[in-house]
């Protein structure tokens, strides 16, 4: 829909919008639109931030290679399991 906006599109929307809003009200516009727009971007980073972040509460996760593993597999002698019959 917006790649069908040619040049003469784009200056007509920005006349009405300088209609409507008047000189002195644009830059004022303007710089309330930067400011949403990076306050947005801050709110999205804390939420990326957060949900990469570990969650403290949660307990830590069991590693493979850990102590009861290498027990077992000790108590086997290396020799893999056998189905039952």
């Amino acid at each position: 829909m917006l790649s069908d906006l040619s040049f003469t599109h784009i200056l007509i929307i920005m006349l009405i919008v300088l209609l409507v809003f008047g000189s002195k009200r644009l830059p004022e516009l303007g710089s309330s639109l930067g400011k949403s727009i990076r306050e947005f971007k801050k709110s999205m980073q804390e939420v990326q931030q957060s949900i990469d972040a570990p969650d403290p509460a949660a307990p830590p996760a069991r590693r493979l290679d850990s102590a009861a593993s290498r027990d077992t597999a000790a108590a086997h002698d290396g020799e893999p399991k056998k189905l039952s019959q």
